[in-house]
């Protein structure tokens, strides 16, 4: 059924006008001042007083996920209507195996998970946890199936943390298959001694998960994956910055020419440390790598954020519920890692982003669509509206006034990291290529509708180009 929204406001990551836009077929096919002449049947929204976004993406969630012997709690089916109802029409998931399970075996189990479930589109970072004689062969297949991109750990020694010189030979066959590479930046070995001295002083409760891993340790694994892609030529992604230490060594590795990109996530942005500091299961719940930091942390990402120098904003979505979370009870490395997020951060990083001055709307729809899209290899399919672009469109009610809670979200988690919190704005209607999928922050469309992205590599050094070529 051909879609047509009129008298909204149009908001890009470079244009903000008046204008009606018209969908067929997928895709949108018209963009102007007024449209009237369509076809009978068409579905027609009116979106005056409400503003007109790309389909937000998500770059860096986990919905399957095999984690401190439990799994996380979501379906590819509850975790893409929650995003959805959130106004995230595409996201980014990683493809974890361990590092005693085979890549390939477990790149197809994830894209089993998730085809047939997802009601939003999505695609894959795989994740390279160990380097044998079957690693390369293995990744180049999976990259000649559209997934261009891979993630390292420089955590979680001996589960899914490699060492350098495995980082190494990722990264080089990154560079000549112009992949990118996104990390999680820490020091796996300074992290394993710092918990072992921190329990063995009898320190066993979630304040002291912090403490394990303090910034200097970001900071140096964000400065050591920089200087590992200067010397192999590839491109890099710093995920779930969460400090202003490792902001620092990014933002000095990029001023010498090293091709990197960086990411927050929102509980970085709005939570402090004192949340993981909290008693018992309290504090539990908010206990995620990298931690949650003192909150003089904010400002710089903020700053940067606003200023562009942070790309892009994810979730690290990972929910696990509270019976999960009392695993570690009585030690606080077996505390399964993670905060769900994928409903909420469109709406957080617009009110307390947008509405509080801290970056325009422009930036916003950047850093949560455009430019995920693009570093990503998804523009201009998606990340922007556009003629020939999908019909990922959030038609967006500035005027809403709510309130974030457990009791009414959709991820399948019995808490809310964000519980409490005061929204101002919020989706009314959501589109996944042209097909209506959320009404009023109600799930009203087509289970499993979603696509998996296939991806073209763009990361291309000179000499892989002349390769290429020849």
């Amino acid at each position: 059924m051909p879609l047509l929204i009129k008298n909204g406001e149009i908001v890009t990551a470079e244009s903000r006008y008046r204008a009606d836009l018209y969908a067929e077929g997928e895709t949108i096919t018209r963009i102007a001042a007024h449209i009237d002449d369509v076809p009978p049947g068409t579905e027609i929204i009116d979106a005056t007083g409400k503003l007109v976004f790309p389909g937000f993406i998500d770059p860096h969630v986990h919905i399957y996920l095999p984690f401190m012997a439990t799994f996380a709690k979501d379906t590819h089916e509850t975790a893409s209507i929650a995003a959805l109802v959130g106004g995230t029409t595409t996201y980014i998931e990683m493809c974890c195996p361990s590092r005693t399970e085979d890549a390939l075996a477990g790149y197809e189990l994830w894209k089993s998970r998730a085809e047939g479930s997802s009601a939003c589109d999505y695609a894959f970072h795989m994740a390279v946890t160990r380097w044998d004689e079957q690693t390369e062969k293995q990744l180049r297949q999976i990259v000649a199936d559209g997934t261009a991109s891979f993630k390292i750990f420089l955590s979680y020694k001996n589960f899914f943390g490699v060492d350098d010189a495995e980082m190494f030979h990722t990264l080089k066959l990154a560079a000549e298959l112009g992949v990118i590479t996104t990390a999680h930046c820490e020091n796996a070995e300074l992290v394993a001694q710092l918990q072992q001295e921190l329990l063995a002083a009898g320190k066993t409760g979630p304040e002291w998960h912090e403490p394990s891993r303090p910034v200097g340790v970001e900071a140096e694994g964000t400065g050591r994956f920089a200087t590992f892609l200067k010397h192999t030529g590839a491109t890099g992604y710093v995920v779930h910055l969460s400090c202003a230490a490792a902001l620092d060594a990014a933002l000095a590795a990029k001023r010498q020419g090293v091709p990197l990109h960086i990411e927050s996530v929102a509980p970085h942005f709005l939570l402090d440390k004192t949340y993981a500091e909290r008693p018992g299961v309290e504090g539990m719940k908010h206990v995620m790598s990298p931690p949650l930091r003192e909150r003089s942390n904010q400002d710089a990402l903020w700053t940067a954020l606003g200023a562009g120098f942070i790309d892009t904003v994810g979730t690290d979505h990972c929910p696990f519920d509270l019976e999960q979370k009392l695993l570690g009870e009585g030690n606080f490395t077996h505390i399964p890692n993670g905060i769900p997020g994928i409903e909420e951060r469109v709406n957080l990083m617009y009110a307390y982003g947008v509405k509080r001055g801290r970056m325009d709307l422009h930036r916003f729809v950047d850093a949560l669509s455009t430019r995920p899209a693009q570093l990503f290899g998804l523009a201009p399919r998606k990340g922007t509206l556009a003629v020939g672009s999908d019909a990922d469109i959030v038609v967006y009610d500035p005027d809403y006034r709510g309130t974030l809670s457990a009791k009414t979200q959709h991820t399948n988690n019995d808490y809310n990291g964000f519980e409490g919190f005061a929204i101002e704005g919020r989706p009314s209607v959501v589109t996944v290529r042209g097909q209506v999928q959320v009404r009023d922050g109600h799930f009203v469309g087509e289970r499993g509708r979603g696509q998996f992205l296939r991806r073209q590599p763009q990361y291309f050094t000179q000499q892989a180009k002349d390769s290429h070529a020849g």
